[in-house]
């Protein structure tokens, strides 16, 4: 009988080695398609299902963005970067967050996102020495939320109907059912086939297709070339990827892998990572090749890479066999992977880890 816990949609993609000897293998799967609908590489299942997270924050924010809220309530796009964010809870992000809230007419009691410490242990520890307790806006959803609690304001500024009885995180309300329209037009996953769970901060989260998620990337970082017609939205899903990429530090923070990627490729590549080993990048129109459209990458860690590293080492391989970076962009990143080293307690070398896998391409 076959073991239930056994997936042939992952194939082995990193190994650790402790010695000499192989000693922890991760699985994975990868999907790589362009912006007209083109899959142009792949490991693994590209269609495997899993959830994206928090990379599904960029489309959680688009219909916000798509109604010009940004807009009406005067943000800028460091602002509007945050809401896409899975930030560190610097107090600079909860600066921008108290002024995002603040022309958006939300207060912080009510996020409904939870309370988590900041991820920045500099942040954590200064708190600390001042008596500080986190507070809504430490969780890295924040933003999100935020984005959120203003979109539910601008629908009633427009006079569609909002039932307030409903909480804003609640699939039933209207906040939550524009956010999955619009999921499952940027995907081609009809609303009958995405697969919904709640996230860990109360939202709902969607399940897709590797595959169907890239071509979302893809049509976000390249939105006149794919089949998105309207106007409004090709805006702005190009005010969403330029506000990230040009605030990287908003999306991450300190030593974050999607801040670090997007600093260092300046305005070629947009980047955010979800829980659980997944990762969605998205390579703007002509970021390969002179005029080559753009690229979505997914991948997923089957294992949800507990380490934290795994995940990130295998997007910047993944990248590297696109041919998407440099050299020195990859020595500026060389602290995520491809390989990384494996030290002990007494930071004494032990192993290393590296990717083991080879994109597979379409046969001429």
């Amino acid at each position: 009988m076959a073991n239930k816990f056994f997936n042939s949609d992952y194939y082995p993609i990193y190994e650790l080695t402790r010695g000499e000897t192989q000693e922890c293998v991760h699985f994975g799967a990868v999907s790589v398609v362009n912006s007209l609908g083109e899959k142009i590489a792949w490991y693994g299942n590209p269609a495997a299902v899993t959830f994206l997270r928090s990379s599904a924050k960029p489309f959680q924010a688009l219909p916000f963005i798509e109604r010009n809220g940004n807009t009406v309530f005067g943000l800028t796009p460091r602002e509007v970067a945050i809401i896409c964010a899975s930030h560190s809870g610097t107090d600079t992000h909860v600066e921008v967050l108290s002024s995002l809230q603040s022309k958006v007419h939300v207060l912080e009691s009510q996020l409904l996102c939870g309370v988590h410490d900041p991820l920045d242990k500099t942040t954590r520890d200064e708190m600390r020495a001042r008596g500080d307790i986190s507070t809504s806006n430490r969780h890295n959803c924040s933003g999100k939320h935020t984005g959120m609690l203003a979109f539910e304001n601008l629908l009633e500024i427009t006079n569609e109907e909002v039932d307030r009885t409903i909480p804003y995180i609640e699939s039933k309300h209207a906040v939550q059912k524009y956010i999955l329209k619009t999921f499952s037009e940027m995907t081609d996953v009809s609303i009958e086939n995405i697969h919904l769970g709640v996230d860990g901060c109360s939202v709902p989260t969607f399940a897709v297709p590797l595959e169907n998620a890239a071509l979302a990337y893809a049509r976000l970082s390249d939105p006149e070339l794919s089949e998105i017609k309207s106007r409004n939205r090709q805006s702005a899903c190009n005010y969403i990827t330029k506000s990230m990429m040009d605030h990287p530090f908003m999306v991450g923070g300190p030593g974050r892998f999607d801040t670090r990627l997007m600093e260092v490729t300046n305005g070629r590549i947009v980047s955010k990572g979800g829980a659980e080993g997944y990762q969605a990048i998205g390579i703007m129109a002509g970021g390969l090749e002179k005029d080559s459209p753009g690229v979505g990458i997914t991948l997923k860690i089957a294992d949800g890479d507990a380490r934290g590293k795994v995940c990130s080492a295998v997007a910047l391989e993944v990248l590297r066999q696109l041919g998407a970076l440099s050299i020195d962009e990859l020595d500026q990143l060389s602290e995520f992977g491809p390989r990384i080293n494996i030290y002990n307690w007494r930071k004494i070398e032990a192993g290393e880890g590296h990717p083991i896998f080879t994109l597979e391409t379409p046969s001429l």
